[in-house]
């Protein structure tokens, strides 16, 4: 009853009604519908290329295998068609432009174009295990070795693995300086595997740029599959970063006999497939160099969404974008990143290094 009174009060002041009035004339901002260009037809396919990193029919491939889940369960007369919807998520990932921009570019405003992003990024990214996997079969496994061994005679590898840093902004908080890598940029640093066709086979993205390589190997769910030995006795290449293992095989510090240099310049060639991939990936989706300006948890959704777009890319043949300067000098600023390596000294007595001295002595001396 006493609450009832004090409204009844409230409303007798002359400034409180004044206030209400006031709001009742304020008229909303009318809704204005910016004309939208499509896209396929304004450009040719180069200029396409250019400008979403991939082809026309690159991206109506990625619409018909998202568009049940981004699009809008009721259609309106300006709603987004999920052709539009793809485009604006591409030239995001294009630029690394503020969201603004992006939204610029299909008539629409900052809140809605962050919104439709988030979307597709999360319907790409639900495609990974569809499109990003290591070899299940003993089949699958020895082909992909098969193509290792074409590239430097390296036997039974059935992946190269290492990590690389993607540039994000601070993610605030406590914690933020643990993002921090040892080139001093905020980034997550990310861990993959792929095989000699510079196919992802598998992406580690959750941890902070501070983070040692090996550690993140030490708790990835493919270093509990290797030593559960799912892949038999078929092996990872890396470089220094990680300790050498019987499933791991990494650069001798120091050869000194020709079979222990050719086992390095075997094991180097078979490995660099994953530099170049890295590569590649960041030059065809510059916002991983150049920097993703979103809250942490998307950050980790769209390089695992660009991961496969990159591998379905590869998959349809599509051509590598256009060469960029200053794309080019992002991702080689992101990518010379130096982390420091274990000292893998030869030692045939450590139980690790077994495999490795068994493939230098019994194979590598043989050539």
């Amino acid at each position: 009853m006493t609450e009832n009174a004090n409204l009844l009060d409230l409303t007798d002041d002359e400034d409180f009604v004044d206030i209400i009035n006031m709001l009742r004339n304020v008229r909303r901002r009318p809704q204005n519908y910016r004309p939208r260009e499509d896209h396929f037809l304004s450009w040719n396919e180069e200029d396409f290329i250019k400008r979403f990193r991939l082809s026309k029919n690159g991206v109506r491939y990625i619409v018909n295998l998202i568009s049940d889940n981004i699009r809008s369960p009721t259609q309106q007369n300006h709603a987004l068609s999920p052709e539009q919807m793809v485009l604006l998520t591409l030239r995001f990932y294009a630029t690394g432009n503020f969201l603004q921009t992006a939204g610029d570019l299909i008539g629409i405003d900052k809140g809605t174009a962050s919104r439709i992003i988030w979307k597709v990024t999360q319907a790409i990214a639900g495609l990974y295990r569809q499109f990003v996997r290591m070899p299940q079969t003993e089949e699958e496994l020895r082909e992909v070795s098969q193509k290792f061994y074409n590239v430097a005679r390296l036997p039974k590898c059935c992946g190269a693995i290492d990590c690389t840093h993607v540039k994000i902004i601070s993610p605030g908080g406590n914690n933020a300086e643990i993002y921090r890598n040892r080139k001093g940029f905020f980034s997550l640093n990310v861990q993959a595997v792929c095989d000699a066709n510079c196919m992802f086979q598998d992406v580690v993205c959750r941890w902070p740029g501070s983070t040692h390589d090996s550690q993140i190997f030490l708790n990835s769910h493919i270093r509990a599959r290797c030593e559960n030995n799912d892949f038999d006795d078929y092996v990872l290449v890396g470089d220094s970063g990680y300790a050498v293992k019987k499933y791991l095989i990494t650069p001798l510090a120091e050869p000194i006999t020709r079979a222990e240099q050719l086992f390095n310049e075997s094991q180097i060639r078979t490995r660099n497939c994953i530099e170049r991939k890295f590569g590649q990936w960041k030059r065809r989706f510059p916002i991983l160099a150049f920097g993703i300006r979103l809250k942490l948890e998307k950050d980790e959704a769209v390089v695992i969404a660009t991961a496969v777009l990159e591998n379905i890319a590869r998959l349809l043949n599509e051509q590598d974008p256009p060469f960029d300067e200053e794309g080019e000098v992002a991702v080689n600023f992101v990518n010379d990143v130096n982390i420091q390596p274990y000292m893998n000294i030869y030692n045939v007595n450590n139980v690790n290094a077994i495999v490795r001295h068994q493939l230098i002595n019994d194979y590598f001396s043989q050539l």
